[in-house]
């Protein structure tokens, strides 16, 4: 009988790091009346109802699954994403200096949501360069890769064959993926509230497994409801 050589299932490299990126909430709506409260600079807005309706979802998710840690940004939209989950498991979250959201210059607090709304032409030119630092004062390229790599790599030095989960920003983990996967800069941003990416990570190196799960919201998403 002829040996087979099966298609086997990924099975994560000893020393590896799997690392669970969960997009926060949907946070509270901009206006031009209430700005977002600002820390260290940046907007520091609340989850909205379904925000937090969000992050009980994905606690549900995850609440079975063997997590050593709970990664969280200075940002509080973060930190109540991740409530529900620290719950379950029994542990409080870990605040990570770097892993925050993008810096949006003089459009923090809320301003930069309205300018998008509003197809302010910076906006679009941002878009079409895809460079956050078109907005003035934003974060360049190099200053955001230099950060999120200091923050990947106090994760995965603490954390070698564990199953982490790191509650970040659409910016940031947009980032994580355009540089894993050598796209474009800006390919993997506008990832749902309150969705769930993988990645693994070892040596550096960032195996993409999953983008943009949604499938605890109660979105209606399915292929059956995309366009034909």
């Amino acid at each position: 009988m002829a040996k087979e050589y099966r298609q086997r299932k990924f099975e994560l490299p000893e020393g590896a790091t799997d690392i669970l990126l969960v997009r926060h909430g949907e946070s509270r709506p901009a206006t031009p009346e209430e700005p977002f409260p600002l820390v260290d600079g940046q907007g520091d807005p609340e989850l909205a109802p379904d925000g937090r309706r969000q992050a009980v979802a994905v606690g549900e998710r995850l609440r079975h699954l063997p997590i050593s840690a709970v990664y969280v940004t200075k940002l509080r939209r973060t930190h109540e994403t991740a409530a529900p989950l620290c719950e379950h498991l029994g542990i409080p979250h870990r605040l990570d200096p770097d892993l925050h959201e993008v810096h949006l210059g003089e459009w923090e607090g809320g301003v930069f949501r309205i300018k998008a709304h509003e197809n302010d032409p910076l906006f679009l030119r941002m878009q079409q360069e895809q460079r956050w630092d078109v907005i003035p004062g934003g974060e360049s390229h190099e200053q955001l890769e230099a950060r999120i790599s200091r923050g990947l790599t106090r994760i995965v030095e603490a954390h070698p064959n564990e199953l982490v989960v790191a509650v970040l920003h659409g910016g940031v983990i947009g980032h994580i993926l355009a540089r894993a996967t050598g796209a474009s800069r800006f390919a993997f941003n506008g990832c749902d509230n309150g969705s769930i990416s993988r990645i693994v990570m070892m040596g550096g190196q960032i195996v993409v497994r999953a983008f943009n799960d949604t499938s605890h919201l109660d979105n209606g998403w399915s292929l059956a409801s995309m366009p034909t």
